[in-house]
């Protein structure tokens, strides 16, 4: 079990200042507290479903500062389509939750689902640990799972979205969020940092001495790069064939698990 937590997902998140960091704050300690036991029983519990995951609902919660959308619902009302036929049905079941439940259909659904009821209490959705099992139950009900397992966030997108809308923030996010779940995978494989340093995670659009590092284990290796500091496409390519000929999630970042298997891997040759 991956040991995801509040700091991961405040690794993935952006800062805020005031109000805004203190919500934030307050709902990433209270998802953060149930993360890990919340994913792991709905099977969101690799290193690709979970970066998915923190990626999409770090988007869609804007930032984790918010499990209730900010518009007042009214463009909601008389949606029989989502089961609003009461007057002030709209506002009253308004977007909820990190992957927002929207109508008095699915408030009641889902409520049904995870054994509350949304549809008495349809502020209970914003609650961020109900908030995490609302977004993990939409997840299972639209097999997200396996578009995460093919890394195939075009898809990711449209089973939360519709569409494709804020795409580049949502890889960016995903990304982030890859690189901090590769950052626990090398502390379960390697123990805790001894004190002494550690190589800085690395992908691309990184540059510098560590780049040109990688570079050079990656040509001894037999990969075609260039020695130039400058991890682009060609440095990407060359990271993610490596991880996938030894068994890492191909994502081309290159963390303390990477790290460690490309020191394996230089020793050996």
């Amino acid at each position: 079990m991956i040991p995801v937590d509040g700091q991961t997902m405040h690794e993935v998140a952006p800062r805020f200042s005031g109000d805004l960091a203190d919500r934030q704050t307050k709902i990433i300690t209270e998802v953060g507290e149930a993360l890990r036991a919340t994913l792991d029983s709905y099977e969101i519990s690799t290193a690709l479903r979970i970066a998915h995951f923190l990626g999409q609902t770090c988007e869609e919660s804007a930032g984790f500062r918010t499990t209730e959308e900010f518009a007042s619902g009214q463009e909601y009302e008389g949606r029989t389509d989502l089961g609003n036929t009461q007057p002030g049905d709209g506002p009253r079941y308004k977007g909820r939750g990190l992957l927002q439940l929207t109508g008095r259909a699915n408030y009641r659904d889902y409520g049904q689902a995870l054994g509350l009821d949304l549809v008495t209490n349809p502020s209970l959705a914003a609650d961020p640990a109900v908030s995490l099992k609302i977004a993990c139950e939409y997840w299972k009900r639209h097999n997200i799972n396996a578009a995460c397992d093919n890394d195939d966030i075009l898809t990711v997108t449209r089973k939360i979205n519709g569409g494709l809308n804020g795409l580049a923030d949502r890889r960016a996010f995903t990304s982030k969020a890859k690189a901090a779940v590769q950052r626990l995978l090398g502390l379960q494989l390697s123990g805790a940092p001894s004190g002494g340093e550690t190589r800085p995670v690395v992908q691309r659009g990184s540059t510098g001495d560590t780049v040109a590092d990688l570079q050079r284990t990656l040509r001894a290796l037999n990969f075609g790069v260039a020695v130039d500091g400058d991890f682009g496409p060609g440095t990407e390519v060359a990271v993610m064939r490596f991880q996938s000929e030894h068994g890492l999630g191909s994502d081309g970042i290159v963390g303390p698990a990477t790290w460690a298997a490309l020191d394996d891997a230089a020793k050996q040759g």
